[in-house]
């Protein structure tokens, strides 16, 4: 008998102001791109979800030239993935029963959104309860803030973890801009943090918990995810 496709959730921010500096924010095209190829490419089935449903907000700085990659390219041109993400599901729509995994790309926008929503927290507990992979890149480790273990201790508490550097939110100079730093956040809720060199690829796994820390880590961080859902 062949085994079902395995199913993939993929939930983007809706919020695009940064901070109050009057610029757009958003989503990081690589962190989404990356991950949904290796995915896709693997022959797995992927639901693009996000807090108000619809057009998830690019960040504009990701489709700068500096900030291209083959994933990206390939977005640039791919109509029908394109066509899929302008249709993105709202979250109060899904049901992690129907998801294998779930995995959060990540962008500045998170950090005011799916942060403290509801809807995702009350996903990201269901996942997890159910031994479900959970995954993110880059900010969106930040979604973890609030959510919490069946015992009410934070789900990052005493796991291995990463996710963007304070050196590298001083370094795109968004320090005093953003509400929180992915990695203080972390470390203040008992995660055992670490981190490898600025914008090279680095990612933690740690059970089902696995985190990248910054865009570069977007495709091994879904590569370590379709591992684990695969046994590899």
């Amino acid at each position: 008998m062949k085994k079902d496709k395995l199913k993939v959730l993929v939930v983007l921010t809706s919020h695009d102001e940064l901070g109050n500096t009057g610029e757009k924010t958003g989503f990081w095209i690589e962190e989404f791109a990356a991950p949904y190829y290796v995915l896709q490419d693997s022959g797995v089935d992927i639901t693009i979800a996000s807090p108000k449903g619809g057009q998830p907000p690019i960040d504009p700085k990701s489709a700068l030239p500096d900030f291209q990659t083959e994933a990206t390219k390939r977005f640039d041109v791919d109509k029908e993935l394109q066509t899929k993400l302008a249709n993105s599901i709202p979250l109060d729509d899904i049901n992690e029963q129907d998801y294998d995994a779930v995995f959060y790309p990540g962008g500045h926008g998170p950090l005011w959104d799916l942060t403290n929503d509801k809807t995702s927290i009350a996903l990201i507990e269901s996942f997890w309860a159910h031994n479900k992979p959970v995954a993110a890149v880059c900010h969106a480790p930040a979604v973890f803030r609030f959510v919490k273990e069946s015992n009410g201790h934070p789900l990052v508490e005493g796991k291995k973890v990463t996710g963007f550097s304070n050196s590298e939110e001083e370094a795109v100079q968004l320090t005093d801009v953003v509400p929180f730093l992915v990695e203080d956040e972390l470390v203040k809720l008992g995660g055992q943090y670490s981190k490898g060199e600025d914008w090279h690829s680095y990612v933690i796994k740690d059970g089902n918990l696995i985190t990248g820390q910054n865009p570069g880590s977007s495709e091994e961080t879904a590569k370590a995810l379709f591992a684990l859902l695969t046994n590899v």
